[in-house]
């Protein structure tokens, strides 16, 4: 996603700090009832992945941070490495100032970009509300899905929007439980239990049914993103939905094609 500049107030959070609860860390009965387990103890990033440069735990949260004098060449990660996630839902309390971060899902990591390079799916967390939240999928279609919408990708790959309302809006620099939803080719995201955006993706030649989880840490101005109370919840197998059965509405609006960019220094052809 498009970088964000808000220098002032991702100065001020990293001044300031983030405060989390090592106590926060820890299943309610009712979730242990429900089948969700912890994936961040709260205390160290065991079972996850990332450079010791950016990543850190402090104060019960996980902690990516870039600055002026520390930057990353270019998207990098901290990777869960407890396996890949197919159906599930997964809950997270999340902070974030600057530039944006996004929760990858379903993904896989790209080696031949760099270390802790990965792409996929995203669900966006960004200080624009109509990105905040979103589906975004990193190094492959860009924007699926903004925030308000509900969208079907055809088996063609042509995004159509079935409905939109006003975006889920919310202050990042504030504690927020982020939610995603995959159950076969059914995407739904949330924000403090409200729907962002819900995707049905017909597109079997680019969609994901399985992959990686990781938290993004954002090329370009500097941020900082605090990640706590990482709940997973497996969910059954299937759920795969055919066109046939969730089909395009009559009244949907296409999404055209971004228009390609003009190559620079391209001369304009002569009008006759």
């Amino acid at each position: 996603m498009k970088f964000y500049r808000p220098l002032l107030a991702v100065a001020a959070a990293l001044v300031a700090g983030f405060n989390a609860s090592a106590a926060d860390n820890e299943l309610t009965d009712q979730e242990k009832a429900d089948g969700y387990v912890l994936l961040f103890n709260g205390k160290d990033l065991t079972g996850w992945e990332g450079e010791s440069d950016f990543w850190s735990v402090q104060d019960g949260a996980i902690i990516g941070k870039t600055t002026t004098e520390k930057k990353v060449p270019f998207n990098k990660f901290v990777i869960w490495r407890g396996g890949t996630v197919k159906n599930f839902e997964l809950r997270a309390m999340i902070k974030q100032a600057g530039n944006n971060s996004g929760i990858q899902y379903r993904s896989r990591e790209l080696k031949e970009v760099g270390p802790f390079s990965v792409g996929g799916y995203q669900c966006d967390i960004h200080p624009s509300p109509a990105y905040n939240g979103m589906l975004y999928e990193e190094r492959g279609r860009g924007i699926v899905c903004q925030n308000g919408q509900k969208v079907i990708v055809d088996d063609k790959g042509t995004k159509w929007i079935v409905s939109s309302t006003l975006p889920v809006e919310c202050k990042n620099d504030e504690w927020h439980e982020f939610s995603v939803i995959a159950q076969g080719n059914h995407l739904i995201h949330k924000i403090d239990g409200k729907t962002t955006m819900d995707l049905y993706d017909h597109d079997e030649g680019k969609r994901s049914l399985e992959g990686i989880l990781a938290f993004q840490l954002h090329g370009g101005p500097p941020m900082i993103v605090q990640v706590k109370n990482v709940r997973l919840k497996t969910l059954p197998d299937g759920g795969v939905v055919s066109l046939a059965d969730m089909p395009v509405p009559s009244d949907a609006k296409k999404v055209e094609p971004p228009k390609p960019r003009a190559k620079k220094g391209a001369s304009k052809k002569a009008v006759k």
